[in-house]
């Protein structure tokens, strides 16, 4: 380095120093940098100090940016926690929320939401669920591993209607699935677990049925599940292709067409006519004349009514060795399409045994095909045991 060129100290020692001399220690001597040297960080210092305005600038902005998405996410946090539908005004804190009778935002209409998931030939799957069922690690999330895990049933995903009867069962929706429907009730509180038989679970019944009584009036097919029934192949090739009405059964008799079977209503298929309509208002209009049954019973007492031979509707009952559930369960899992939680009392207890029946479909599903025997079979029931 020549005697006439110019040594500048380093911004960086200049800190080292500044900091030692906060801390009460001696300061090391400053190092220079040869003309060399201070050249090549030249155009780092000189950026950092004319540049200043325009960096301070896009950093305003940044942070303007940050704090917006601060803002928005605290007020959906608290939006969320106050969309507790046991607070009557609830129902306004999300406005895309509404009864079927109310007008909708189009995304979130049903006739909307409907279209978007129906088959070709008009069909749809729905389920309804609430908060008490919507939680993380709930029945939802192991209803939706069901078709995931299936034989050839992910695809049937695409034509699934979740039917939210609460708004926070409605936001878990909206972050699982792609086709989801609000179906409030003013002044209803369906968020928690309603037990059996309770009001509150009569009341989501009846409710059930009239929604459904309104999706077969829009011109619509529909498969009705309960979310605590496992999907496990492709359940469609397997109904009749006669019946206006058919039903899984907690117990099958062997015959289709014995109407003394025992009908569960958590899975059903109907086709969308007028036969199908009539039926579903005289089964809604039938809790008045049997108060304090839900829709089960009642549809056991209309069953043999002379309205069902004057509307000419063909009913059929399901098989459980293709449609089970616990209290009847399909014995072959080369055989089975759908496993049903019923016969079951308590959440825990159902999702306890519907985790059992997940683990031993997929163990079943990894097994070679030589070794898959219909003398197979289900670990479960154990605490859903009546």
């Amino acid at each position: 380095m020549g005697e006439g060129s110019p040594q500048f100290p380093h911004p960086l020692s200049l800190l080292r120093r500044n900091r030692s001399r906060k801390n009460g220690s001696v300061a090391k001597p400053c190092t220079f940098l040869s003309h060399s040297s201070f050249l090549n960080s030249f155009s780092f210092d000189f950026l950092m100090i004319h540049m200043a305005p325009e960096l301070s600038s896009v950093l305003r902005r940044v942070t303007v940016a940050a704090l917006f998405v601060v803002v928005v996410t605290l007020s959906y946090f608290f939006l969320y926690r106050a969309a507790d539908t046991r607070n009557p005004r609830a129902a306004l804190v999300l406005p895309f929320l509404f009864n079927i009778a109310s007008p909708a935002p189009e995304e979130y209409s049903l006739a909307k939401v409907l279209k978007d998931a129906a088959m070709q030939d008009n069909s749809v799957i729905l389920t309804t669920l609430n908060e008490a069922w919507a939680t993380p690690n709930s029945v939802v999330d192991l209803f939706l591993e069901s078709f995931r895990t299936g034989e050839r049933t992910r695809h049937l995903l695409n034509h699934l209607v979740i039917v939210s009867l609460d708004q926070k069962a409605f936001s878990r929706c909206v972050v699982l699935h792609h086709h989801c429907f609000a179906l409030v009730t003013e002044g209803v509180d369906f968020s928690r677990e309603a037990y059996f038989m309770t009001p509150d679970y009569l009341m989501m019944m009846w409710r059930r049925i009239d929604f459904l009584r309104s999706v077969l009036e829009l011109g619509y097919n529909f498969v009705f599940t309960d979310a605590d029934v496992m999907w496990f192949r492709d359940p469609f090739p397997h109904f009749h292709p006669d019946a206006d009405f058919q039903i899984a059964c907690d117990n099958f008799s062997g015959k289709s067409d014995d109407i003394g079977n025992n009908p569960n209503g958590g899975f059903k298929f109907v086709r969308s006519n007028t036969r199908s309509i009539e039926f579903y208002k005289f089964w809604y209009s039938s809790r008045e004349t049997y108060p304090g049954l839900h829709d089960q019973d009642v549809l056991n007492k209309i069953k043999n009514d002379s309205f069902i031979n004057e509307t000419g509707l063909v009913i059929r009952f399901l098989d459980t060795a293709l449609f089970g559930g616990f209290c009847q369960p399909s014995k072959d899992l080369n055989l089975v399409c759908t496993m049903h939680a019923n016969c079951c009392f308590g959440l825990s207890n159902k999702l306890h045994d519907l985790r059992i029946l997940l683990e031993d479909w997929k163990l079943f599903m990894s097994l070679p095909p030589t070794w898959k025997s219909p003398v197979l079979t289900w670990r479960v029931p154990q605490n859903c045991s009546l």
